[in-house]
């Protein structure tokens, strides 16, 4: 396993445990894609370039008079506009005489024990023993412009890393207009695509769909990853499942604007691109100086969907998730927005602590509406001091009375954003992103601060430091509650790098507060599941999944969601009934079912709850400790398609196969209702597993291939678990 270059047919080949990635420059100095997939002997396979005189398809003029080399057609690992390349490229360089064009040769390389780092921006980390970088410096002789890709390869996990140092040698200034960090090249295949949609309160909603003639393109223009197409992608042969089949992922290491891009060209062959967005994105280098594109996750699986998950969930788990919280369990907390939004005051805050410790809670967070002049979501952000005449007495004589009933505290802010009505928008209206001349679009009534720029950054980090400093508080929700718009910022004339730049103050900030408080968990969070992306994993190791905490509708959004990130990272809260976003009611048994695939909290009033209710989630905060190990750790397993099925059924599995936890839900009854099987994966097949309840036993193998049937009841919406353990 590693990475090797072939100096007799100039070829890099990346081994992983169960992957081959293979590429080689060619006599032009080009750098060609040759193969991904499955693992081979790494020899070499530029047998699969085929090259014909194709009408329309330039040739480089290195070429001469050979009409059958042409880079319209050979598929490449960085494509850069200008070199006779028709279809959707990685690179546009605008350069300093107002051409638009950027020829990339091979110039050197090198290869390192351990992982690349991108200065500013989040990246998987790993030490030496467990990763290798490769570095490709590619260089356009004319302008200057030098493309340093990097390829960090973590063998156990099969997964590699792309990014690319753009470095600007030449006189004058350029302007980057593309810049994606990933691309992949098939010269054929019959491939599906997999993409996740939605809108706030209804994210990451699965679409699958053949790859066709044309483009494919998801992304974001606002300023954050966005409810509406999540930056990840999977790219699969079309008869791929969830248990079998080649699938290939590509997921975006960043919290902006993003582009994700798949099409198939004239000649049948497959291209897919993953980076920055280029709308409203033109950012300027002059000589000497950097760009950075953030990075991208690529994973292989030979064995179906599921594999290809659990790669990416181990590797953002472990290597990209930081801090104390990263892989143990997290505190089971109650939130005090859906118990009481805005209207709450100190002694219903220390009612509703006490009311947690009675149920076994660890911790009671203070959501929305404890600072500034704050009763609705219409004034008071930017002024991050504490209304103590709401809290009747200061934060930290608050935080004490509940940290001695044994009760943990946390809190809610929401640093990016201002309110026109607010003491600092009223000292600095220019910190505002608003364009000169023109009325602002508002969203929820407020603006957002230009975090492109230092000062504001510096500004409200020690705002937010001076609250964190007043008692002991543990956790952290940041939210961010709006789109981008109006983007022009007063600290620069090139208005091209702000969204950009925008991201880089925020990671500054946040990177700033993990390194104050190494022991303090943020939970990241855009009106729920507007910024759910690797990026924001690197600070805050869970992110609130959805503002729609409905049961029903969360085995959908947890189900899109489980393709591409652990359930760790995966905020998942009971809310109470009927619920607030659908009026839906479902059972607590249920609703604690579903989400316990999460860090699993709650979202309600806890002192209007009969004492039956009360009781009953005493008893489940016990039953998720003593599952939180493993649905934390374990292996995720998709048993059906929420969209699809009648039920919803999802499985955790221990590595060593020991231990299993078997969820399902039934979303619908039916007169005379048929039998639902669910059949089990990841077993070990000759093992005999014990239902830990009833102490029936079951055959490993006949778990996974005849199912198990669950109960016909009456009721809407039932819900189960079964714990198996492996005999000895």
């Amino acid at each position: 396993m590693g990475i090797v270059y072939s100096k007799s047919d100039r070829t890099f080949t990346i081994q992983t445990k169960n992957t081959t990635y293979q590429m080689q420059v060619d006599p032009y100095g080009f750098l060609l894609h040759l193969y991904y997939g499955k693992k081979t002997d790494g020899s070499c396979m530029d047998y699969l370039l085929t090259y014909y005189d194709r009408g329309f398809s330039g040739n480089p003029f290195d070429a001469g008079d050979d009409r059958t080399y042409s880079m319209d057609a050979l598929p490449q690992e960085y494509p850069s506009y200008g070199t006779g390349d028709y279809r959707s490229t990685a690179l546009i360089v605008e350069n300093a005489d107002g051409s638009t064009a950027c020829d990339l040769r091979y110039r050197s390389h090198h290869i390192f024990n351990g992982k690349y780092k991108i200065p500013g921006l989040p990246a998987v980390y790993a030490d030496e023993t467990e990763s290798q970088t490769l570095e490709i410096v590619m260089e356009d002789a004319v302008t200057g412009v030098e493309v340093t890709l990097q390829y960090g390869v973590l063998p156990d996990y099969d997964v590699i890393t792309r990014s690319e140092k753009i470095v600007y040698r030449g006189e004058g200034k350029i302007c980057i207009r593309k810049a994606q960090s990933a691309c992949l090249d098939f010269v054929q295949g019959k491939y599906d695509l997999l993409t996740f949609y939605g809108r706030h309160a209804m994210e990451r909603t699965m679409q699958r769909e053949p790859v066709t003639h044309g483009s494919h393109v998801i992304g974001s223009v606002r300023g954050t990853s966005s409810h509406q197409y999540n930056p990840m992608m999977i790219l699969a042969d079309e008869n791929t499942t969830d248990q079998y089949g080649n699938c290939y992922a590509m997921s975006f290491v960043y919290s902006g604007n993003f582009k994700g891009e798949t099409l198939k060209d004239q000649f049948g062959q497959t291209r897919a691109l993953m980076g920055l967005q280029d709308e409203m994105f033109s950012y300027p280098l002059a000589e000497g100086e950097t760009f950075y594109t953030p990075e991208v996750l690529l994973t292989f699986s030979g064995s179906g969907m599921n594999l290809l998950s659990q790669n990416l969930h181990r590797c953002i788990r472990q290597h990209i998730c930081r801090g104390k919280y990263k892989e143990s369990v997290r505190p089971v907390l109650v939130n005090s927005w859906e118990a009481s939004y805005f209207d709450f005051d100190g002694d219903t805050l220390y009612e509703l602590a006490k009311e947690a410790k009675h149920a076994g809670i660890d911790m009671l967070v203070l959501d929305d509406g404890w600072f500034g002049k704050r009763d609705d979501d219409n004034s008071g952000l930017g002024d991050w001091f504490v209304n103590e005449k709401k809290l009747g007495g200061t934060l930290g004589d608050l935080i004490k009375k509940i940290n001695d009933l044994g009760v943990k505290f946390g809190i809610w802010v929401e640093p990016e954003m201002i309110s026109e009505d607010s003491d600092l928008y009223r000292e600095h209206p220019d910190w505002a992103l608003t364009i000169p001349g023109r009325n602002p679009v508002h969203a929820r009534n407020q603006l957002v601060l230009d975090f492109s720029r230092k000062e504001v950054v510096d500004h409200i980090f020690d705002q937010i430091c001076k609250v964190l400093d007043q008692g002991n508080i543990e956790y952290v929700k940041w939210d961010m509650n709006r789109s981008l718009m109006d983007v022009f910022s007063r600290g620069t004339e090139d208005q091209g790098r702000v969204m950009y730049d925008y991201v880089l103050g925020l990671y500054d900030f946040l990177e700033r507060i993990v390194t104050r408080y190494p022991d303090l968990l943020i939970e990241g969070c855009s009106g729920g599941g507007g910024r759910f992306d690797a990026g924001m994993m690197y600070y805050t190791p869970q992110i609130w999944c959805s503002d729609n905490t409905d049961a029903l509708d969360r085995l959908q959004i947890q189900y899109g969601t489980s393709f591409g990130y652990p359930v760790s990272a995966v905020g998942s809260h009971v809310s109470a009934v009927p619920n607030h976003q659908t009026g839906r009611i479902t059972s607590l048994h249920t609703r604690g079912v579903v989400a316990m695939a999460g860090t699993f909290g709650y979202e309600l009033n806890l002192g209007k709850l009969s004492e039956e209710e009360k009781q009953e989630i005493r008893l489940q905060v016990e039953e998720y400790r003593k599952f939180a190990p493993l649905i934390q750790t374990g292996l995720y397993y998709r048993l059906s398609d929420p969209a699809r099925e009648e039920y919803a059924a999802w499985a955790f599995v221990s590595e060593d196969q020991k231990e299993v936890l078997l969820n399902v839900v039934l979303q619908e009854i039916h007169g005379n209702m048929t039998v639902n099987y669910v059949k089990l994966q990841g077993l070990k097949c000759s093992a005999i597993y014990r239902d830990t309840e009833t102490g029936k036993s079951y055959n490993g193998a006949a778990l996974m291939e005849a199912g198990i049937p669950m109960p016909v009841e009456m009721g809407e919406f039932k819900a189960y678990q079964m714990h198996l353990t492996a005999e000895e």
